[in-house]
């Protein structure tokens, strides 16, 4: 099953990164009147829980281990 132990690999990859980059969002907040508008944007940052990077990285090895046991 090369197939599960690279999908497994991706996820494991995925994980790291998730916990060292931040993911970028933008909001935009205002309001019209007539013709004219007004309106503020804010770009932040945010870094995905740690948590969730954790199970991701347990799920990617556990893929991997399947992954190489099926062979």
């Amino acid at each position: 099953m090369k197939a599960l132990f690279w999908s497994g690999m991706a996820v494991l990859v995925l994980g790291f990164v998730s916990l060292v980059m931040p993911i970028p969002r933008n909001q935009r907040e205002g309001f019209m009147a007539g013709r004219m508008s007004v309106g503020v944007e804010t770009r932040y940052a945010e870094k995905v829980s740690p948590i969730a990077s954790a199970v991701m990285i347990l799920g990617g090895v556990s893929m991997m281990v399947s992954g190489k046991l099926r062979n």
